[in-house]
């Protein structure tokens, strides 16, 4: 697609802090929406691991967000994340657009959007990422994907790396 195609609002929004924050990879717009990690892989050409999977949390506590950023091919144990968070609910299609700025599928680690100017988001990224030299991220929209290295990823977010998956 041409680059002067109009993107959703999610993707540019993405695209705009990305170059704010000098990252050194433009947002790449996939021919097929890949709403999985699972999908994501399949589009690039990558193993599952590569694709950094953005988790949505309910805390209890305030009813706030919390994003766990972990490889696509391993599952958040909410029990290693508690003590971080405190107690966590499930996040509802609509829990996550309001909190985010983005729909399930294209939830980005960078561009958040919250309705109503609300915080953004509380950011874990799991440490198991770290197995991989290259990962991709969801840049806003579930064609939109962006490419990174972990390090890159916290050095972006600001978020703690922390162990939180199952195994």
């Amino acid at each position: 697609m041409a680059d002067t195609e109009i993107r959703p609002e999610g993707f540019q929004r993405v695209s705009a802090a990305l170059a704010a924050l000098a990252h050194p990879h433009r947002p790449l717009w996939l021919d097929v929406a890949a709403r999985t990690a699972q999908e994501a892989a399949d589009a690039l050409g990558v193993t599952l691991g590569q694709i950094a999977k953005s988790v949505v949390f309910r805390r209890k506590a305030d009813d706030s967000a919390v994003l766990v950023i972990t490889s696509g091919d391993r599952r958040v144990d909410e029990g290693k994340l508690k003590p971080h968070t405190g107690p966590l609910g499930r996040a509802d299609a609509d829990f996550v657009k309001a909190r985010t700025g983005f729909s399930i599928g294209g939830v980005s680690p960078a561009g958040f959007a919250p309705v109503d100017g609300g915080p953004s988001p509380q950011l874990f990224i799991d440490r198991d990422l770290f197995r991989f030299d290259v990962i991709w991220a969801a840049a806003g929209h579930p064609n939109g994907v962006f490419k990174l290295t972990p390090a890159e990823l916290e050095r972006l977010t600001g978020a703690p790396v922390i162990d939180v998956v199952q195994g």
